[in-house]
């Protein structure tokens, strides 16, 4: 989610969670801020 947040300030993500944990570690994400090294890094895996 980290990611998405670092795409762009606008983009709104809504994960969908399945637990307590899950949904307090969506809502710590937001706290993530990535450098753009890292932003590459993370994106370019999931390119095929």
């Amino acid at each position: 989610m980290a990611r998405l947040l670092a795409r762009s300030p606008v983009v709104v993500s809504i994960p969908g969670t399945s637990s307590r944990a899950h949904l307090d570690e969506n809502v710590a994400a937001a706290a993530i801020r990535l450098e753009p090294a890292q932003f590459e890094r993370l994106s370019a895996l999931r390119r095929p």
